[in-house]
Formats: structure tokens, sequence, C-alpha cells
């Protein structure tokens, strides 16, 4: 057990290169061995592209040596035809005999009909190897599929004195007051490049003006999203600009209609908003989500109890006044320092 808990750790290693690319897929890493030695490696990249365990194949340089071979994959083997054909089925088709697997995959197209396959067609096979670190590794896969909601992830930056932005007068302008450090909001925008999509609430769309892209990393923008009740957001503000997939929660018609990039939806804010958020991102098939503010939005996740992750950066400032910030009765499951920030980092699950 302990050797096969050695490759499938370099499954997970493999699988995290694709960390913010494989939506709607999850994350998978595969390497075969022969007498204790890697013969063939690889990880899913992209929807559409070949699955981990086809590239892995594909390396191997000596086919013959398959049928010798184990192969380890930190995912179930899919069983069903999509973009790419079924993995099972390759495995089956390459002779190979001895399978590994890290974790059943939950996805109803899948669920245990990889191993079934593999099974009936003459393989060995041993499923949950470090079963709990491959389902931290499609955490944002398995809640989908298993909550009917995307993993969502809240966060915010508040001073050492408890608030998350300054008093706000008419006439200030829409600057936001950074609370965090430059190494903080970097960490911020490779969050950003990781996850699906990202929401905020009308007032700090109205305050900050934020793009909500990706600025200080590599990687994809996320989809995103914005609550705007009474369509008090200008249609010239960043949100708006058509270059990044976005949607807007609103119980009113908007001033226009859905168009380009920007879709509007329409929800019942006196009933339970994140429910009702959570129902239409999965509708997108939106597998996880940052709740970045403001602070009555993030305050509605945590009492609606619709959250798996939180990041709390504390800066080095004090505001004396201003808006509180968001309240959590919850101990941190790790604390970290950036530089002079803190960050607390929670989690629901």
């Amino acid at each position: 057990m302990k050797l096969h808990e050695k490759y499938i750790k370099r499954c997970i290693q493999l699988a995290k290169n694709g960390l913010g690319t494989t939506y709607p897929n999850p994350m998978v890493g595969c390497v075969i061995v022969l007498n204790d030695v890697i013969i063939g490696e690889g990880w899913h990249k992209r929807a559409g592209e070949p699955h981990a365990e086809v590239k892995a194949i594909e390396s191997v340089k000596d086919k013959s040596l398959l049928k010798e071979a184990t192969i380890y994959v930190s995912l179930e083997p899919c069983s069903h035809f999509g973009k790419t054909p079924p993995c099972a089925n390759l495995i089956v088709e390459k002779g190979i005999k001895n399978v590994v697997i890290g974790i059943f995959d939950s996805n109803s197209n899948v669920s245990g009909k990889g191993v079934k396959h593999l099974k009936d067609n003459g393989c060995e096979v041993v499923v949950g190897v470090l079963e709990s670190a491959c389902f931290d590794l499609n955490k944002r896969f398995f809640t989908f599929h298993n909550k009917k909601r995307p993993f969502i992830i809240l966060k915010w930056a508040e001073t050492k004195d408890g608030f998350i932005d300054k008093k706000r007068n008419a006439g200030d302008d829409n600057s936001p007051n950074w609370i965090s450090n430059q190494y903080s909001q970097q960490f911020v925008h490779k969050m950003r490049a990781e996850e699906q999509a990202i929401l905020v609430g009308t007032n700090t769309a109205l305050n900050d003006n934020p793009s909500l892209n990706v600025r200080s990393w590599v990687g994809e923008n996320p989809i995103r999203v914005v609550l705007d009740r009474t369509s008090k957001i200008p249609v010239d503000y960043n949100l708006f600009n058509g270059e990044i997939k976005t949607i807007v929660f609103s119980e009113t018609k908007h001033i226009i209609d859905s168009y380009g990039k920007v879709i509007f939806e329409r929800i019942d804010f006196s009933e339970n908003v994140p429910s009702q958020i959570c129902e239409v991102l999965y509708k997108y098939e939106i597998q996880s989500v940052i709740i970045e503010g403001g602070s009555q939005t993030l305050q509605g996740f945590i009492d609606a109890n619709l959250w798996d992750e939180t990041f709390v950066f504390v800066g080095a400032t004090n505001f004396k006044e201003g808006l509180f910030a968001p309240e959590l009765k919850k101990v941190p499951f790790e604390v970290r320092k950036i530089s002079n920030d803190t960050l607390k980092i929670y989690k629901n699950y």
C-alpha cells in the first residue's frame, strides 16, 4: 500500500497542473509504473483535450511494456463517450491488467462504471488510495456533483480593529480603500485564476468599480457575478464592459437586456438569496465561486451556512470606524503570515 501511495501522490502532483483550466472536468493525474520505475505519466490540461490516462499511455516509448505495467490514476477512469473516448476502454485495449485508483468519480456518468468495466475485462483494480487527498484535489468537482452547487469560497480583507472598509460619504471617489499588502493582493489574483467565478454585491460594485479580473497573476479570468437588485450599477462600469462573461442578479428589468457576455438573471431578493444564487450558478455549470463582498453579501452566505472555505486577510492597519467585517464564529484551520498581513483560513467540510 505504501508503494501505491507513492505513485498516487505523484498523480496528485501532476493533476494540480490543471488547476483552473480543466472546468467542467476534474483535475486528474496518471502514472504508469514497471518494476518500480515510472515509464509514463500525464495530466489533464483542458476540457476537450486528452485525459490524463491517454497522455500517460502516449508517453510510454515501448508500448509492449504496458501489459506488464501498473497504471495509477488519481480519479476513476471515465467509461462514457464525451468529448473524448472512455479511458477505461483504452486501458483494456492496451492490455494493462493492474490498475490503482485514488477515488471513485461521483459524476453519475462515471461513478463505479469505470471500475466495473475494468474488472469485467480482467483487470486487477485497487480503489481508495490516499482517498482524502484525492477528494481534496477535486473538492470543487465533488461538491458540484454531490451537493448540486458550486464550491463556495468566502474572501475578505479586514483591519486589525475589524473593519472591511472606511465610511463612504456622498461625493467620495470609488477608489478601493486597500487594507491588505501587495503580496496578499497578488495571492488573491492567484485565487481568482484558480476558481471559475467571482461574486460581489451592489455596494462593492458601486464603491470600487472593480474589474474582477486576473491582473497580477497568469491565468484565465473568472466569470464575474454581481448582485444588482434595483439596477443601480451604471452600465458604463467595468463589470458591464462585455470583456468577460458576467452574470447579473436583479429583480427588475434592467435598462438593457442580456447582451454579448453579460447575462441578466432575475431572482427574488426577499427570499433566500444565497440559495437562489447557487441554483443559478449550478444551472450554468459553475463549479466554484469566490464571494468577495461586500460585508452584507458575505454575511448572508455565512448565515445560510453556504460556504466551504473562507480566506480572511488581516492587514496591519486600523480604520477606527467604518463598515464592520463579517462575523464568522469559527476557529481557523490554518494561519499564515504574508509579510505584515495575517491570512486566516477556515474550512466548513
